[in-house]
């Protein structure tokens, strides 16, 4: 049976891991790991103390991507971070496409391809104007996406005017 936003978001949480709604078909992800996790939360602190007074940011919230018509099979992705508007913050239901600021979601070595390519077009096709790609590879980076326009990818220190002015410290990550 494939679903709608509304009635996947009605299934709750599971057990074990996350879900996320592909094409009105519920995707089961195990759980990334301490290291993943905890470099989500460092990613997060660097944020907080940087972000405009009109966004705010969550730790793998729900987002309708809003690529399907109401009523049919949907899409509902669960980014390991999100930057949106803070009057968002206050609703209920999944965050929508629309109050996104910025995407980010950390590689692990069994998302990469996930990572980089599916959820790169998902997101851009959403309309969300950007997406942020912090491998933990060897040496940690970020690949910043607006659109379909990637960056290089950066190491060390991640500085940018847009869509905010922030500086990441990409080697904390880990540390």
């Amino acid at each position: 049976m494939l679903l709608t936003v509304e009635e996947y978001m009605a299934l709750g949480a599971t057990d074990r891991g996350f879900t996320e709604l592909v094409e009105g078909r519920v995707v089961t992800s195990p759980g990334s790991g301490r290291a993943h996790n905890m470099a989500a939360c460092r990613l997060a602190a660097q944020l907080e103390r940087q972000l405009p007074l009109g966004l705010t940011f969550a730790l793998g919230a729900d987002v309708d991507l809003g690529l399907a018509a109401p009523g049919e099979p949907g899409f509902a992705r669960r980014p390991d971070l999100l930057i949106f508007s803070r009057t968002a913050a206050s609703g209920v239901g999944p965050i929508r496409a629309e109050e996104v600021t910025v995407t980010i979601e950390l590689v692990t070595r069994g998302s990469r391809r996930t990572d980089y390519r599916v959820k790169h077009d998902e997101y851009a096709d959403a309309g969300i104007p950007h997406y942020w790609i912090v491998d933990l590879g060897e040496q940690v980076s970020l690949t910043a996406c607006r659109g379909y326009d990637d960056a290089a990818a950066v190491t060390g220190t991640f500085a940018t005017d847009v869509p905010f002015p922030v500086k990441l410290d990409l080697d904390a990550l880990l540390s």
